[in-house]
């Protein structure tokens, strides 16, 4: 059925340039990788196990040649799977603390971009746990880097390591600057961590899914049009989610919370955007029309228009 799904024309609003790298293009990076090294660590027990992991798949980005051939790569599949338009987290904050520069790869990346039928903007990421001082970096590239095809800043990493108290002061900047903002939030924290996103000023939510818990946090998501990103794979392979059928999709969907499908990091969680589409049918009774619904969401919700 996974088929029927990819045919569906979708936008792709939650995903991860460094998590869409598949075993055979990390051997490209890096040749004495062997495939059962990679298997072992695209393998999780919690949150954490995967943070671990993929902090080790950014040790295999070194150059813009690099991040170019992931681009490549990614852009190639997500055509495949008639995804028309998306919007790819880079980890800013990693590349910054590693002492590289982010124009350089953003160039690499754009001209990736430039020559694919899928039509790309950026999200430029910080890392909670690296303080307030590092994220305003990252919201100066992103400003500085308008040009290349950002469009917007955000902040992902350990909820529990960095509440977003401690950003107000870069969103604020980075509003400013003109920039979409987006939080990663109620992924592995609760509700209190989407009213904090959301304080910040963010126009969507990363996963979001523990506002479940807070119905006056629904009811507020709902009746502001603020929307989740949905990635299921994902929340099940970190243990954010006892498991697949506990997981709140449905709840919050028929709550009337606006809702989008991402397959946030697809190599990691070996997924893709039309297997997300064809879980939500399969395990949660979603209809044709419901995904259709949600399919044009991705593009309602975009933060660059006329895509739809």
């Amino acid at each position: 059925m996974t088929s029927v799904y990819r045919a569906l024309p979708k936008a792709e609003l939650h995903l991860h340039l460094e998590g869409s790298i598949e075993p055979e293009t990390l051997r490209e990076l890096d040749p004495e990788l062997t495939l059962e090294e990679i298997a072992e660590r695209y393998r999780y027990e919690d949150f954490r196990g995967f943070i671990e992991s993929y902090k080790w798949v950014l040790g295999r980005l070194r150059r813009p040649e690099d991040y170019a051939l992931a681009a490549r790569r990614l852009l190639a599949r997500l055509a495949q799977e008639n995804v028309g338009y998306a919007e790819i987290t880079l980890s800013a904050g990693v590349i910054l603390a590693r002492d590289q520069k982010v124009g350089p790869i953003l160039e690499a990346v754009s001209g990736e971009a430039a020559q694919s039928p899928v039509e790309v903007r950026w999200v430029l990421d910080a890392v909670r746990q690296f303080g307030s001082e590092e994220a305003m970096r990252v919201a100066e590239a992103a400003a500085e880097y308008a040009g290349l095809g950002v469009a917007a800043f955000g902040i992902g990493g350990d909820e529990s390591l960095g509440p977003v108290e401690w950003f107000d002061e870069v969103f604020a900047f980075a509003r400013r600057a003109g920039l979409h903002l987006t939080v990663h939030a109620g992924e592995t924290v609760g509700p209190e961590s989407v009213w904090g996103a959301l304080r910040l000023g963010a126009e969507r939510i990363g996963h979001g899914i523990r506002a479940i818990e807070n119905p006056a946090l629904v009811a507020y998501l709902r009746d502001h049009r603020i929307p989740l990103e949905i990635c299921i794979s994902s929340n099940v392979a970190t243990g954010a989610v006892a498991s697949l059928k506990a997981h709140p999709v449905r709840a919050l969907y028929e709550a009337g919370v606006p809702i989008v499908l991402g397959a946030d990091d697809p190599a990691m969680f070996h997924t893709t955007l039309s297997h997300e589409y064809e879980l939500a049918a399969h395990e949660f009774g979603f209809t044709e029309d419901e995904l259709r619904g949600i399919a044009e969401n991705g593009f309602r919700y975009a933060f660059v228009g006329g895509f739809q």
